[in-house]
């Protein structure tokens, strides 16, 4: 059943999650920080809000994927935020942020308005995202998730509730430990093809259906070998925001030497200028 959706943030994976809801027939309206982000969904058939809290008022259900915790409370708690109105009854969240803040603001919110929260933190980048094949692990209450679930399928292929709030939050960390330990270790193959006079890029043919292969490995193999950054699949900065979370979580309860590493060539992509560039771009620090 088609439903009247509130959809804030227009980015990088936002807009095509927005055209898939809006090709599934739903009722969408859309803001973002930079309005002119907004405008495909808008020529789409969406509705453009003004503020957070005007986009909340007309909506069943509201849906964001935001930068980072911090953008998510200004957008729920800041002035003309989603707290500030009485309607919609559910708030689901696809950004990645530290569980600990996820399960504060769903109580925040829930206080202040009566909103039930779902953390639903997605995987698969851009392609997946466009596709409508995303994957979500999600945390909430029972009754949250069941309310959720049927608006998630013209978005993703595997939707999965993984326990109460914050759940869907610490198992996109886990997700993030293997994808951002597979990507380091694709540019170091990459890398080390190139200097050792393979044709790098044939690697994803003559891997393929091995141990080694991976939809990381897939899709960014190719594009470090031709050093094609064009149109990102996902940023360094995205990916180094999540593994800093994950660092944060982890500390004190479970060492993390592979993902230090790959950590650590992330930021150095970053500091070279290329936070905002495609994640293929860790290949680069390695070059001699």
């Amino acid at each position: 059943m088609a439903k009247r959706i509130g959809y804030l943030g227009t980015g990088l994976m936002g807009l095509p999650m927005v055209m898939n809801l809006i090709r599934a027939g739903h009722d969408v309206t859309v803001w973002n920080r930079s309005a002119d982000k907004a405008a495909p969904a808008v020529e789409a058939g969406a509705t453009q809000a003004a503020t957070p809290a005007d986009l909340a008022r007309d909506c069943d259900v509201v849906m964001m994927c935001l930068t980072n915790a911090t953008a998510v409370e200004a957008v729920v708690f800041g002035d003309d935020g989603i707290a500030s109105v009485t309607g919609p009854k559910l708030l689901v969240d696809f950004s990645s942020m530290d569980p600990e803040l996820t399960k504060t603001y769903g109580e925040r919110l829930r206080a202040a308005n009566g909103m039930g929260w779902v953390d639903a933190p997605v995987s698969g980048g851009t392609p997946a995202a466009t596709a409508g094949t995303l994957t979500i692990m999600a945390g909430g209450t029972e009754e949250d998730f069941a309310t959720a679930l049927p608006l998630m399928d013209a978005l993703a292929s595997q939707v999965t509730h993984m326990g109460p709030a914050g759940a869907g939050q610490m198992t996109k960390l886990v997700n993030q430990i293997l994808s951002g330990g597979i990507m380091a270790l694709t540019a170091e193959a990459v890398n080390f093809a190139r200097a050792a006079g393979v044709d790098a890029t044939r690697l994803t043919e003559a891997l393929a259906g091995g141990f080694a292969d991976s939809k990381p490995f897939q899709l960014l193999a190719p594009r470090m070998a031709v050093e094609n950054f064009e149109n990102p699949l996902g940023t360094v900065a995205m990916m180094l925001k999540d593994l800093d979370t994950v660092a944060q979580v982890a500390e004190g309860r479970a060492p993390l030497p592979m993902t230090t590493s790959a950590r650590a060539l992330m930021r150095q992509a970053a500091d070279m200028g290329h936070a905002e560039h495609d994640i293929s771009t860790i290949i680069l620090p390695l070059k001699s």
